[in-house]
């Protein structure tokens, strides 16, 4: 069970925490939950049935952790909804994560910004689906939904992510082009 429990870790530590982090915008929170998810692995492998992929499997997992967590906190919604300062968050890990990105590519700092503004299940899809490139079945099946499901929350995602993204540029369109006014 060790050597399929490190090589399980070795596989899909990084996209889980990633996953995680992502939705609890916290380095410390997401690798204490990255340990709690491979606890769960660990306590039912022998219940694995097979029946999805091991990712498909882990990432259901990491999803109930993340669940979990949110209804521990007083405040869960609140805490969705509040808005990721970049700037202010000190995250390092060996492959680049989100605030590395961020900071090398405007552009995608932009859509993590209006991540914020979807819902919990919407930002699980476009997580799942764009950040750690899982199908639209794995995705239902790690979520346990439809696969239409899936499908109708990643649209409705898009939509709010493109308004958003579109007020977004526009907004900083206008701050550039004051400050060319203002020189």
């Amino acid at each position: 069970m060790d050597s399929v429990f490190d090589e399980l870790y070795e596989k899909y530590h990084h996209d889980v925490f990633q996953f995680l982090f992502y939705m609890v915008k916290n380095k410390e929170q997401a690798e204490d939950l990255v340990q709690e998810v491979y606890i769960r692995v660990l306590k039912s492998y022998s219940k694995f049935e097979g029946k999805s992929s091991e990712r498909t499997w882990i990432f259901s997992i990491a999803r109930n952790v993340a669940i979990d967590w949110f209804r521990k906190q007083k405040s869960w919604k609140q805490r969705i909804i509040e808005k990721f300062d970049w700037s202010t968050q000190q995250v390092r890990d060996d492959q680049p994560i989100p605030e590395e990105i961020a900071i090398q590519r405007d552009d995608i700092q932009l859509i993590y910004r209006c991540l914020d503004k979807c819902t919990f299940d919407q930002n699980m899809v476009i997580v799942m689906r764009y950040f750690n490139e899982l199908s639209i079945s794995e995705t239902a099946q790690s979520l346990n939904w439809t696969e239409s499901k899936v499908k109708t929350t990643q649209h409705r995602a898009l939509k709010i992510l493109r308004k958003h993204l579109g007020e977004m540029m526009a907004e900083e369109e206008k701050s550039v082009e004051k400050a060319r006014v203002d020189r």
